[in-house]
């Protein structure tokens, strides 16, 4: 699938901090997507999601891009940052939706915002947020003084009202917008984890060719999990960035706190997870703790090596020892020396994510699923009292992971470390030997009708 295939028209979401633009969002996609927190400054990154419109002509698709409020002064010192993706954003769009609080009146930053407006050439609807349940039809027309935009469209982001009649003109402006929302689920979908400042944004401008996450020496910059479309060799990808992992104790507010939920969410969505590390830095608890939580949830993981080009005194395999010590619940997951600043094999590891969402893709035949799980009954046999472990039927049951399901006299003869031995087994023998793999044990009496012991 091509990337002009995904491509929605795009609705940016513009204003000054704290005004809504986040929970309206969260109310056009229908999901709680971009964190709401009643702190100005709290997007910083642009964050574009699908969004599905109810109109009276049924329902449209257009991609959403939330933005950083215009003016903000964070406790980072990001602002600029914040406006240049801000400008990016307005640059991609094909509609700007300018939000305003209608409890606050048109501001001094309003009037900076459509400053700003008035130099595009796009289609701008004026947005007034926080209507609910008061009657301010003067206060909405006092928004016109702002001279930019049509309407003003009264709502409410919290509740939805207002809604439908905005919702019917982002319509009548974007007739290209299509009736379904195209299809995602044949595109890989890789989420970059790691801890702050580990490189992650760095890596995403790369993958997309453009300054799409704000990069900062400041830890802890993205706080939002963002994705982010990209393409190569003709094949499109998403790429989910995340915000840095800290340990939960270091968490300095809500903000992080959401922050930190959004990006394990990421890991759970995803096909393939980049695990990214500072080679300049020892593997820490937070490296150890992704590392399990993918392991936990079955993901393909590559150990992506970031800013090999700053370490002189370490090699490869050096670095593949290290690994295994450290993370040796995924001694089978290949390993990527990149760097994201250079660009270097970046590439190469876009590729080795592509290889891994493959493998855990791949199916085997039950025929030879049971030669091989049979050869290790007969190689190694489960300890126990008298006892012999005996295999009946073997199916392989989904893919992503690849899960089997096992029948077997007794499946409380399997204890866990026979269990792994099965696993390396299948991996070693198999078409799935850089992916995690999941067994399901059940008695020879669940047998469904039709299967056959052997």
């Amino acid at each position: 699938m091509s990337s002009t295939q995904l491509q929605l028209p795009r609705v940016a979401i513009v204003g000054r901090p704290n005004v809504g633009k986040s929970t309206l969002l969260n109310r056009m996609c229908g999901s709680r997507i971009a964190i709401v927190e009643p702190t100005a400054g709290v997007t910083r990154d642009r964050i574009a999601v699908p969004a599905r419109l109810s109109t009276p002509d049924g329902n449209r698709w257009v991609e959403v891009i939330d933005t950083g409020g215009v003016g903000i002064v964070d406790r980072d010192d990001l602002g600029p940052h914040v406006e240049g993706q801000v400008d990016a954003a307005l640059e991609s769009a094909d509609l700007v939706l300018f939000v305003v609080d209608v409890r606050d009146g048109a501001t001094p930053l309003d009037k900076d915002v459509a400053k700003l407006l008035r130099g595009s050439n796009l289609p701008v609807l004026l947005v007034v947020n926080k209507t609910e349940g008061q009657a301010l039809e003067w206060d909405v027309d006092a928004f016109l003084s702002l001279g930019i935009g049509e309407g003003p469209f009264a709502i409410s982001a919290q509740n939805g009202g207002g809604l439908s009649v905005l919702y019917e003109r982002i319509a009548d402006l974007l007739p290209g917008a299509p009736s379904e929302r195209p299809d995602c689920n044949s595109v890989m979908k890789m989420a970059v984890m790691g801890r702050r400042n580990a490189g992650k944004s760095t890596l995403i401008n790369e993958l997309a060719r453009e300054e799409r996450m704000i990069v900062s020496e400041v830890p802890g910059t993205t706080r939002d999990s963002v994705d982010v479309i990209f393409e190569r060799d003709g094949k499109t990808f998403i790429a989910i960035d995340t915000a840095g992992v800290r340990k939960k104790s270091r968490l300095a507010d809500a903000i992080e706190f959401f922050g930190e939920a959004r990006s394990r969410k990421a890991i759970r969505r995803a096909d393939v997870v980049v695990l990214l590390f500072d080679v300049t830095q020892r593997i820490s608890a937070i490296e150890k703790s992704l590392a399990r939580y993918a392991v936990d949830h079955h993901k393909p993981v590559v150990l992506a090596a970031n800013k090999w080009d700053l370490v002189d005194d370490l090699t490869p395999d050096d670095f593949r020892k290290y690994i295994e010590q450290e993370l040796p619940g995924l001694v089978y997951a290949p390993i990527s020396f990149l760097s994201a600043k250079e660009g270097s094999n970046v590439d190469e590891t876009v590729a080795l994510a592509e290889e891994l969402f493959e493998q855990a893709h791949q199916r085997v035949s039950t025929g030879e699923l049971n030669r091989v799980l049979e050869n290790a009954l007969e190689s190694r046999s489960p300890g126990s009292s008298g006892y012999r472990v005996r295999l009946r039927y073997a199916t392989q049951a989904e893919v992503a992971p690849p899960t089997f399901v096992l029948f077997v006299n007794d499946k409380k003869l399997i204890g866990k470390d026979y269990l792994r031995y099965l696993n390396n087994r299948l991996r070693e023998e198999l078409p799935f030997k850089e992916v995690p793999l999941r067994i399901v044990l059940r008695d020879q009496n669940t047998l469904k009708e039709g299967e056959a012991p052997l």
